[in-house]
């Protein structure tokens, strides 16, 4: 009872007519969303922001805003975040921990250690630079990705379904494969016309050998009595690639494009630390250079949540791509 008497006084210092509030504490309205349409009716500016944030919890609904006003939605967003509950509270030990080792008892060193609010004043401050070398470290990864893949896909099948392309490529991708992108930076570097077609050759080369192996992999495991139905059916050779061979070897493809991610994106880094003029791992060279620490933690977040969110939409388009497997495979 004292926490919502608290809020309702803060409601009352935004504006809010103390007949509203009254009939608030005293449960007159069926319904949140009545209730906060009455009060925000009441408000001369209407400081929708500063009073959603002290009603919403009155209710224990989320507050979301539409053309019409503001409604709550608190089901939705707790199973939404159910799932993740014990690492939204690991999360928030892990952040008070962190600010109470460096900004209020300074365990840890500075500037070198920054506290969580210094990542947020960077955002705030230098989020255009930030953002520009996202948006080019996007642009890069996206480039060399696909180019990878779609050459690394195209070597896998031929491997995995001709002999001869097999007898050429096969040893090709057991002696090269194996050796770091990045132990080539230097060539690709020397080679190249630019430095961004140096970066992109890297990404795409990280990307190209796990989705080549995966794929030829695939392909070649597909059971032979699949295609021994199919060319009882009359099928064609291009066929059973099309549809036998490579449908058959998707899951195994898909693997190869999680690797591939994580590769090209470390790879990806490294390229634009040493030699591109912009993206995420030339602004973490940046940083470093004039002891920017905050920047440098920030620059590493940003990173952490693209390869997240990259990885998640993966994700979601194998499970689209792939539907025809749910209820037989462990998802």
């Amino acid at each position: 009872m004292g926490g919502t008497n608290c809020r309702l006084s803060l409601l009352a210092e935004h504006g809010a007519a103390p007949e509203a509030l009254a009939r608030i504490s005293t449960g007159a309205f069926p319904t949140p969303e009545q209730a906060l349409e009455s009060v925000l009716s009441t408000l001369h500016t209407r400081p929708r922001s500063a009073v959603l944030a002290v009603a919403g919890p009155l209710y224990g609904h989320s507050a979301q805003l539409t053309n019409a006003g503001w409604y709550f939605d608190g089901p939705k967003l707790a199973q939404a975040l159910r799932p993740a509950g014990q690492w939204l509270v690991a999360l928030a030990v892990v952040l008070a921990l962190w600010e109470t080792f460096t900004a209020k008892l300074g365990l840890l060193p500075s500037p070198f250690f920054a506290p969580p609010q210094s990542l947020i004043d960077v955002v705030h401050e230098d989020w255009q630079r930030l953002g520009m070398s996202t948006a080019y470290s996007l642009r890069l990864l996206a480039n060399g990705f696909v180019l990878g893949a779609l050459v690394g896909f195209g070597t896998g099948v031929a491997v995995g379904w001709s002999r001869i392309a097999g007898y050429w490529v096969h040893p090709l991708l057991r002696f090269l494969g194996p050796v770091p992108a990045s132990a080539l930076l230097p060539l690709a570097f020397f080679f190249a016309p630019s430095s961004y077609s140096a970066a992109v050759f890297l990404v795409g080369l990280a990307t190209f050998f796990p989705v080549a192996v995966l794929t030829w992999s695939g392909v070649a495991s597909v059971g032979k009595s699949y295609y021994d139905v199919a060319r009882t059916l009359g099928a064609s050779e291009r066929f059973l690639v099309l549809r036998v061979a490579i449908p058959a070897a998707l899951p195994q493809v898909f693997v190869g494009l999680f690797m591939g991610l994580g590769a090209s994106f470390s790879v990806l880094i490294t390229a634009e630390m040493m030699g591109v003029k912009a993206g995420l791992g030339w602004y973490l060279q940046w940083a470093q250079g004039w002891a920017a620490y905050a920047n440098m933690y920030a620059a590493l977040f940003v990173m952490a949540v693209l390869c997240s969110g990259l990885i998640t939409l993966l994700f979601k388009v194998r499970d689209r791509v792939l539907s025809w497997q749910k209820g037989t495979v462990k998802w």
